[in-house]
């Protein structure tokens, strides 16, 4: 083992500014987007849509995808500044909105989205012990019968993902994670076709297709407006990536321009995952109308084939392996990057050690990443444990995240960026979209903080 006061920079290794180079392609970035997109989300898209009727279920997750499309058109040209192809780069969203937007304005998003970095972990954390206790279940229900108790707990699955991601989470950063996310995404890919093929096959077993029009009924008019709110927050928190768009596009290489490739790679991205998304939302719910289960493949109103389950959930664990480092990636690199500036001349922050195994190339750790990273996992595992609510967790999240950081920060950057005006034409609409997107997110947090307390409660 040798030790070094810094990373060794081989030659043509790194950008001009000191940063890695970076060699990311199209196709990189659609894979980075897919495995950030298509995560714990679509799993709770049928109960959504089942909240929500055949006609506002559709419809809103058709909306959802024009908005993030939206979001990520305006957010990309923000990575360079003043210009979105000659400018200075913005290396994180942070970067982005203090360039544009000011110190105060940069306080608020940091705060926002590392917050919903983090819980996107904890909902992932959650996500993935669910599936892997859905393959013990699944295996005994084929043996003992579908009346069977088959009960297991979350917390040692909860346990097992953690020790799995404070080894992950020595990956050194995004840089490094191209084969990570590349297989990700075909797992995404693999179990969203899969609840896609279920539901289609169980809809024509059944011979008619089951829901309607208002969705699941409800034992009065509140119960009803809670859950289509939540269901709203479940939608928001599938959908939108607006707090990695920067850092993603930061990894790829130019020419062409950074915000060409991430444009083309957003509409290729949301069109796929939108396909998916209604394929699993509305086969779903017309596989089961209003016993729609809340997670599609892991509440079981698929028994079998036992083993196609098996594998679907085994496709989820393994794409929500990937699927957290991408969160907690740009964490880790805002922390340290804080840290290194803040203690120049401590070894602990600085110090790089490189560890050889035979036969296999060297790997750089330190101190502070095994310190730091390790913690980082202990602690979204102990609160996945402590609130392990799927559905109520995905829909608060999703409305925290949605309207500040997918759609108010993009528009104010694009204000400042495109010098617009107020009162003018593309002020007015831009405002509107910005007000409307914000009531969502209102209505959203209120019916998912409803359902938290009373899951916890009851």
């Amino acid at each position: 083992m040798a030790v070094q006061q810094s990373c060794p920079v081989a030659n043509g290794s790194w950008d001009d500014d000191g940063r890695p180079k970076r060699t990311g392609t199209l196709w990189s970035c659609i894979a980075h987007i897919i495995t950030a997109v298509i995560g714990s989300g679509v799993l709770s898209l049928a109960w959504s849509t089942s909240q929500l009727g055949w006609i506002a279920g559709p419809v809103s997750l058709l909306c959802f995808a024009i908005v993030t499309y939206i979001s990520a058109f305006l957010l990309a040209d923000c990575y360079r500044s003043p210009d979105p192809i000659t400018g200075t780069r913005n290396y994180s969203y942070m970067d982005a909105v203090r360039v544009n937007l000011g110190r105060t304005h940069t306080w608020f998003c940091g705060l926002l989205q590392y917050l919903s970095l983090y819980g996107t972990d904890v909902a992932y954390v959650i996500t993935t012990a669910t599936s892997m206790r859905a393959i013990q279940k699944s295996n005994c229900y084929h043996k003992e019968g579908h009346q069977a108790a088959c009960t297991y707990g979350d917390n040692f699955y909860m346990l097992l993902f953690g020790l799995i991601q404070i080894v992950m989470s020595q990956i050194p950063d995004f840089h490094n994670m191209k084969w990570l996310s590349v297989v990700a995404a075909i797992m995404s890919f693999s179990y969203s076709f899969i609840g896609f093929a279920l539901g289609l096959a169980k809809v024509i077993g059944n011979g008619k297709i089951m829901g309607s029009i208002t969705g699941v009924p409800a034992a009065n008019v509140a119960d009803k407006l809670w859950l289509a709110f939540q269901a709203l927050g479940d939608i928001a928190f599938a959908y939108p990536y607006s707090i990695i768009v920067i850092e993603i596009q930061d990894t790829l290489k130019s020419p062409p321009p950074e915000n060409q490739t991430m444009k083309k790679a957003s509409m290729t991205a949301i069109f796929v995952t939108t396909f998916f998304y209604l394929c699993c939302g509305c086969f779903g719910y017309a596989a089961f109308g209003n016993d729609t289960p809340g997670n599609l493949l892991t509440g079981f109103g698929f028994y079998e084939p036992y083993w196609l389950i098996d594998f679907a959930n085994a496709c989820i664990v393994l794409h929500l392996v990937g699927g957290y480092q991408i969160y907690c990636q740009p964490v880790f690199a805002f922390v340290e990057r804080w840290l290194t500036k803040k203690y120049p001349n401590s070894s602990f922050v600085n110090n790089f050690y490189t560890f050889k195994l035979p036969l296999l190339p060297g790997f750089q750790w330190n101190l502070l990443r095994l310190c730091f990273r390790t913690a980082y996992v202990i602690s979204t595992t102990a609160l996945a444990m402590l609130f392990p609510y799927f559905n109520q967790v995905l829909g608060l999240l999703g409305a925290l995240n949605f309207w500040p950081l997918a759609i108010y920060f993009p528009v104010e950057m694009y204000f400042v960026q495109k010098k617009i005006g107020a009162w003018t034409r593309k002020w007015i609409v831009l405002r509107i979209f910005s007000f409307a997107c914000f009531l969502v997110t209102v209505v959203g947090f209120i019916g998912s903080v409803e359902g938290l307390i009373s899951a916890k409660l009851s």
